[in-house]
């Protein structure tokens, strides 16, 4: 296909090289001409220009707009020879200049680009009051941003200065946005452009520049201002390669080809277009067209070190670190100073582990550049990191704040090892490298490590190969998830990239991390629910083709959790009907390049007959969801009446639609007795899942309400073990265990509150008594050393509980240590005074036996 493309986009040159403009065309308004420009009409604005500079109209604005048009569609040479003429009229004009300096680079002229970059300084140190119009300002920022030098200084030297005195004069704005863009200032640049789109509401410019500025943030807002510029222009080459790059990102490679060729048409000489193909064609593991298509985005400037650099970061966007990496290293030997790709090398090198290199990169952007806020960010977030304590074993590391370490840091290296042993044999893989864990108890600080930016609510963990960042309980409020099955998920994700080499599309990575934690957990990852049973069988279902779409644009937080349920759905179908060899073969073939399709269509067959085979799945498993309730929704003329809803709701007795509302109606009038008999009656039909505020916790509340503490139990343990994630669930059942004496119990369930929540005492409390009376006292030492650390009220307590539990294990001099500490808290402790007296009376004839 690629071949083919590529071939019709030369033939497509040749046939219009030949075109010529007509010319004998009367003189023209400037902004008419300009209104064409904007809207695409790129041979005819240039032939009014051109018509315009031959009649030797005595305005610069005439061969600026010609070479624009000609720069735009790839006709360098001419823009090279327009330029040339214009400068000796012109010689004042830097706007022009630095249209010529584009001239000269895409004309392989590159000595001549050297010698003109450097003129315009040369001009600038020698008559800087020749150059202070507001094009002129405005051209000189963006000539010192070129250069790399302090952006925060050129907002206030020159754009701010131009928009003081004509806050009219759009390009200032313009400016403004596409330096805050690239520092990655995304609020400054998207203020900018609400106040750009006030003075000219026809700019294509302008929303694509906002697109750009909210994508990370509102990636709704952004397709929507895609999709204006793209009416405002069609033609808009900055907007079509941007919507080239998110459908890459989607992996909706057939319509980023569409989009490219688009491009193509315009300007068959466009570097970033070739670029993107160069990408599509790694992506596909046709690495000898990927070097045909680097060298066609090379044939006009074989020194552009966007190219690489372009190349490299959508291949790191894809998780091929390595390769991005290497691409980088390409655009740094081209050009030294070119700090983007310096700082993308820096974020590469940080991902692959490689921290000594990349922090050291980030640290010398950031200070070359301090208005990049990215690398400002990363290099302020090292200090921290700096001071995490480290854990290592088995070919692990994981980094966490020191408390956080000391109270649960064992556990998660414990856990992790598990994964290891488990995951690694299940997907016959072998890391070769260690595997870094960071966990932040700051949100901000997790936003920061793993996207740059503060942001990126509701991401528990990322993986990104052989590094793992991650939220601790402590960063997310009173309702943390499970930060065990986090972990295991993402970990199953370093094992299944380094089988593929980071070579897998979205969908199946998290749909093998979501199945595996179900494997691991059944109250694991997500599971049915009658709002997924909707889903399947209505509009939301996406086709497996498309599934990796779903992750990046869904149209609500819902949709998102709902392609991780699909995925994993996927999962289980290809390997209930293939087996798990025919899903490691799979990820063998994505090793070896081969395309996700192609993978499939060698073990399974082709995508399209899976996306068919899977959706007729996808029906039945939503069909054989308590398959004897109805639920048919009301229809919207009883949904909208009180009286008629009422009836609708007791003519339909098994309705889950009718059966919620009656039951939910119920409870608001306490009449509890006639909501249990609903919710059993439910439950019975099979519709209870443990999901927050549904069937199992309504049920719960009513028989406590009923004082039914046995029904109440068996109902919350229920809840555990459909999800991951009930705080309050497991609160009360330690409560209920507590008042039995049901010690066995008790530490059950404080085990399970601590893979919630393990840094606020409830879950510890409940195991440390619990082992006490089990005689599990090494268990309980791990706990109370935990409650030690999270400011006990009564510390000295807590140290003489540990001094019983480690005499008992015979520890006897870190048990005198522990009763010491508790009488230095409080010296009048009596019991704390006879604990020390037995242990000096037990060392002591220990000591003597040893003679």
């Amino acid at each position: 296909m690629l071949v083919n493309r590529f071939c019709l986009s030369l033939i497509w040159f040749c046939v219009t090289a030949g075109l010529v403009l007509p010319a004998n065309l009367v003189a023209a308004d400037l902004n008419e001409v300009r209104l064409m420009f904007s809207a695409g009409k790129y041979d005819e604005a240039a032939a009014t220009a051109a018509q315009e500079v031959e009649n030797g109209i005595w305005n610069e604005r005439w061969p600026r707009l010609l070479i624009q048009c000609q720069l735009e569609t790839g006709n360098f040479a001419d823009a090279l020879a327009v330029y040339e003429e214009a400068s000796k009229r012109y010689p004042t004009s830097l706007t022009l200049r630095m249209l010529g300096l584009e001239a000269y680079r895409f004309t392989g002229k590159t000595n001549e680009a050297l010698q003109a970059k450097a003129q315009i300084m040369r001009l600038l140190e020698t008559s800087p009051s020749r150059y202070a119009s507001r094009d002129n300002l405005v051209a000189a920022g963006r000539y010192f941003a070129m250069r790399g030098e302090d952006g925060r200084q050129i907002l206030k030297l020159f754009f701010d200065r131009v928009r003081d005195a004509d806050p009219q004069f759009l390009e200032a704005y313009l400016a403004t946005a596409e330096l805050a863009l690239e520092k990655g200032d995304f609020k400054v640049a998207a203020d900018t452009l609400d106040q750009a789109e006030l003075l000219d509401p026809a700019d294509p410019r302008i929303p694509t520049l906002a697109a750009k500025a909210w994508a990370n943030s509102d990636a709704t807002k952004a397709t929507s201002l895609l999709n204006e510029a793209l009416r405002r222009n069609p033609r808009y080459i900055p907007a079509l390669i941007f919507r080239a790059e998110s459908e890459i990102d989607a992996e909706q490679y057939d319509a980023a080809y569409q989009t490219i060729q688009e491009v193509l048409v315009v300007n068959v000489h466009q570097p970033q277009a070739w670029s993107l193909l160069a990408v599509l064609a790694h992506l596909e593991g046709r690495y000898e067209i990927e070097a045909l298509m680097r060298a066609a985005a090379l044939s006009t400037w074989d020194q552009n070190p966007e190219v690489d650099h372009l190349i490299g970061k959508k291949l790191s966007q894809k998780y091929r670190f390595a390769e991005g990496a290497q691409y980088q290293r390409q655009a740094i030997e081209v050009d030294s100073g070119f700090q983007a790709a310096t700082f993308q090398l820096a974020q590469d090198l940080l991902r692959l582990g490689q921290d000594e290199t990349g922090w050291i990169l980030a640290d010398e952007v950031s200070r070359d550049d301090p208005y990049n806020v990215v690398a400002h960010n990363l290099v302020t977030l090292n200090d921290r990191i700096k001071g995490f304590t480290r854990i290592e074993s088995d070919g692990i590391e994981v980094r966490m704040e020191e408390r956080e370490a000391s109270i649960y840091g064992g556990e998660v290296m414990n856990l992790l090892r598990e994964a290891k042993l488990v995951l690694c044999e299940k997907y016959d893989v072998k890391p070769n490298a260690t595997i870094v864990v960071e966990i932040f108890p700051d949100q901000k600080d997790f936003a920061i490590r793993t996207f740059g930016l503060p942001g990126g609510a509701g991401y528990l963990g990322v993986c990104f190969g052989r590094v793992i960042t991650a939220n601790s309980p402590a960063s997310q409020g009173p309702s943390p998830a499970n930060w065990q099955s986090v972990l295991w998920h993402e970990f199953c994700h370093v094992v299944t990239l380094e089988k593929t080499r980071n070579r897998m599309p979205r969908w199946l990575s998290e749909g093998i991390s979501v199945y595996e934690e179900r494997t691991r957990d059944p109250a694991w990852g997500e599971s049915m629910t009658p709002k997924y049973r909707e889903m399947l069988l209505g509009d939301d279902l996406t086709a497996v083709s498309d599934l990796s779409g779903a992750f990046l644009n869904p149209p609500s937080p819902m949709h998102l959790q709902f392609a991780y349920y699909e995925s994993s759905l996927v999962v289980e179908y290809l390997i209930d009907n293939y087996g798990l060899e025919s899903l490691l073969k799979t990820l063998d073939d994505l090793a070896d390049g081969l395309s996700i399709n192609d993978a499939l269509a060698r073990n399974v067959g082709s995508v399209e007959r899976l996306d068919a085979q899977f959706a007729e799945y996808a029906r039945k498993v939503a069909d054989q969801f308590a398959p004897e309730a109805s639920w048919d929704q009301p229809p919207p003329e009883v949904a909208s009446d009180t009286k008629a809803m009422l009836e609708w709701i007791d003519s339909n007795p098994s309705n889950y639609w009718a059966m919620t509302a009656k039951a939910d109606r119920e409870i608001a009038t306490k009449s509890f007795e006639d909501a249990k008999i609903t919710l059993e009656t439910m439950q019975d039909l099979g519709l209870a899942t443990g999901k927050s505020g549904g069937l199992l916790e309504k049920l719960a509340m009513v028989y406590r309400e009923l004082d039914d503490v046995a029904s109440e139990k068996k109902t919350l343990v229920q809840i555990t073990q459909q999800t991951s994630d009930s705080l309050s669930s497991l609160d009360r059942l330690i409560q209920i265990a507590r008042s039995e004496d049901d010690y066995q119990s008790m530490q059950s369930f404080g085990e399970q509150f601590l893979a919630i929540q393990p840094l606020i005492e409830t879950g510890h409390t409940a195991v440390v008594d619990a082992s006490e009376n089990l005689g599990a006292h090494d268990r309980a030492v791990q706990s109370l050393s935990a409650l030690a650390m999270m400011e006990p009220v009564d510390p000295a307590a807590i140290d003489f509980r540990k001094a019983k539990s480690l005499a008992k294990l015979n520890r006897k001099l870190d048990a005198k240590l522990a009763v010491l500490k508790a009488l230095d808290e409080a010296p009048r402790y009596r019991d704390a005074h006879r604990l020390l007296l037995e242990l000096n009376t037990d060392l002591g004839s220990d000591s003597e036996t040893a003679k």
